[in-house]
């Protein structure tokens, strides 16, 4: 049996991350389940109890010391990287007369964050195998917007424009870059969620109930192991809620 090749799922201790590294793991793949800090690393753990074969890392994706940190203990870990899940995400809500210029630098961080790490796993990607799945994890709200979010909507579209640019970028490589779109899933982050408020979102969608973490993983698995003709795409996943 050959080595198995890893797949890489930022914030994978929770939520979509989570089911995620189950859904890869089903796959045959090997996880590094990456988790941002203390306050994560329980669930982290957890979900990497479950696993077959996975191994933790941390990182504040924000830092680039970290992430650099990251990438060499990864090159230590495995030689076989030839996936990545972007999926590692955070949500500061608020209107824009009372978000302070602090929570919103917060928020676009990640997503210098994000570009960061794929530079540093693309170079692992070209240099050992010239192959490799990058797959991010975007959200219908950077499509239709979302009152109060406007920083995190921003985020979202940007994720979309990074994957299709550098698919782009990529051309002629062995190398698929695809988003995966989910609309409201019930995650901790929608459960906060006033009632009045998931109310008038289940009014919206045509099949009638919020998204699980598993709906969208198996999307998320399908184009990490499947999906050979797919580039450059984003993939809504939000019960037809928004149609793209």
């Amino acid at each position: 049996m050959g080595v198995k090749p890893v797949a890489i799922v930022t914030g994978g201790g929770t939520g979509i991350g989570a089911a995620c590294c189950r859904a890869l793991d089903k796959a045959g793949l090997r996880l590094c389940i990456h988790y941002r800090g203390s306050e994560d690393e329980e669930g982290a753990k957890a979900v990497c109890a479950e696993v077959d074969d996975g191994f933790l890392l941390q990182a504040d994706l924000t830092d680039v010391d970290q992430v650099e940190a990251m990438v060499s203990r990864l090159k230590e870990a495995s030689e076989s990287v030839e996936i990545l899940v972007n999926n590692a995400g955070i949500t500061i809500n608020s209107d824009i007369n009372a978000m302070k210029i602090e929570e919103f630098d917060a928020q676009r961080a990640l997503m210098r964050g994000v570009w960061y790490l794929t530079k540093r796993i693309l170079r692992l990607f070209l240099l050992r195998k010239n192959k490799g799945r990058i797959i991010n994890i975007s959200s219908v709200v950077g499509h239709m917007g979302n009152s109060g979010q406007i920083p995190y909507t921003m985020e979202k579209a940007a994720v979309d424009a990074f994957t299709k640019s550098l698919a782009k970028e990529l051309a002629g490589r062995n190398i698929l870059v695809n988003s995966v779109a989910p609309g409201f899933i019930d995650t901790p982050m929608t459960l906060s969620l006033p009632k009045d408020v998931r109310d008038r979102i289940l009014a919206g969608i045509p099949l009638g109930r919020m998204g699980r973490p598993e709906d969208v993983a198996e999307v998320v698995s399908f184009l990490a192991t499947g999906g050979s003709y797919i580039n450059g795409s984003v993939i809504h996943v939000n019960g037809g809620l928004y149609g793209g």
